[in-house]
């Protein structure tokens, strides 16, 4: 589980705030314990200082995954994003992710590979497709053990 968020010294579970006019939201993964805050400038909101070994930018579902890893290998590790996590790309599209995860019909992820590569009229780069569908059942399930709800057939797999 990620930690709270904090802004600008406040503390909650997905907290996000407007920067003056801009439609920009930024969100700090984190602790706060080292900021520094600089009061002196004038300025509508104080300024706050962070150290941290990692910055993501972007709390779609790569970038969400990035800080997470990075988090799990003991880097300090922030995220800043533009929009509200739920409503990044990754939600917005609704497209699914394919895996050949077998739990409709027998599946392969070789097949995957063929028509994914068929599908790019044998455009696409075929290392990085042949290494995400061979990778993407296990990262669905790794996901899956994260908490990500996906939908489910109705036998409940």
């Amino acid at each position: 589980m990620l930690p709270s968020f904090r802004i600008m010294g406040k503390s909650a579970p997905a907290l996000t705030r407007a920067f003056r006019a801009t439609a920009c939201r930024s969100a700090v993964v984190g602790s706060t314990a080292d900021a520094k805050v600089t009061k002196d400038l004038g300025t509508a909101y104080p300024i706050v200082d962070h150290e941290y070994d990692c910055v993501v930018v972007g709390a779609g579902g790569a970038g969400l995954r990035a800080a997470m890893g990075l988090s799990e290998h003991g880097f300090k590790t922030a995220v800043i994003t533009k929009l509200f996590p739920t409503r990044s790309h990754t939600v917005a599209a609704q497209g699914g992710v394919n895996a050949a995860l077998g739990n409709m019909h027998e599946d392969d992820w070789r097949w995957h590979f063929y028509d994914t590569v068929k599908g790019s009229d044998w455009l696409g780069d075929q290392d990085a497709i042949h290494y995400m569908c061979r990778e993407a059942p296990r990262a669905v399930r790794e996901l899956e053990a994260y908490g990500l709800p996906f939908s489910r057939c109705e036998n409940g797999k």
